[in-house]
């Protein structure tokens, strides 16, 4: 498949240059606790059982920022620019060393969130979004991006029962709140509006991540087999 090997995000005036690129790819969205990984394991085997080659990659999995992200990030201590820089380096590395060479092999590519969950990550924090379009006007336009979507009230339990609130996934770093509890929500109630917004802008497949997994997977293997029968 010819496609741009820039995404020109919105309207960002970007040179583009198209190359040809076999492969397929395939993204998964959404917040911590909706399915995202789950689903990529369930997909992954039965795409390979339908005779594809493919691989997966998610954030912080690079070999030049990963380990420097998880560090960083253990520490407490990011600050808002060097967390975006870093992530922005983890992506770029990735999609180098992983993605492009990949879909220049004819592979299937799924990816446990991309550039919109880092985007909406960083515009939380008050990044100027011309910055961020400067940065991730690199990214291929992916062939399907997959929001798994849970509202606030659904998103607590499941974070509960993986085993409580997350530092970073809380927006403890912003003050958003007197204790993790409230912060998380506040916090996320921010990324899913965020995502409301882009799941307009780049035409999201918007999934109920309330249903069941494998009514979850069902309805993802229709729309990949659907896509990939027009290739």
């Amino acid at each position: 498949m010819t496609r741009p090997h820039c995404y020109g995000i919105d309207t960002l005036d970007l040179q583009v240059v198209e190359e040809f690129l076999p492969g397929r790819l395939i993204v998964l969205e959404g917040t911590d606790g909706v399915g995202r990984t789950t689903q990529i394991q369930l997909l992954r085997p039965w795409l390979e059982s339908l005779g594809y080659a493919v691989i997966d990659t998610e954030m912080t999995h690079s070999i030049l920022a990963g380990e420097g992200i998880k560090e960083a990030k253990a520490g407490h201590a990011l600050g808002p620019i060097t967390m975006q820089l870093f992530y922005a380096t983890d992506f770029v590395d990735r999609l180098e060393q992983q993605v492009l060479p990949a879909l220049r092999a004819g592979f299937i590519v799924l990816i446990d969130r991309y550039i919109y969950t880092l985007m909406a990550r960083a515009l939380v924090r008050g990044a100027d979004a011309g910055w961020l379009k400067s940065i991730y006007g690199l990214a291929l336009k992916p062939d399907a991006i997959f929001y798994l979507h849970l509202g606030i009230e659904d998103l607590i339990p499941r974070v509960l029962q993986r085993g409580g609130f997350n530092y970073w996934e809380s927006g403890m770093d912003m003050r958003l709140g007197p204790d993790l509890y409230e912060s998380f929500v506040i916090y996320q109630k921010r990324i899913l509006h965020e995502f409301e917004q882009m799941s307009r802008v780049y035409q999201f497949h918007v999934i109920d991540a309330r249903l069941q997994v494998e009514e979850i997977c069902a309805l993802l293997k229709h729309e990949i087999h659907s896509l990939l029968a027009n290739n």
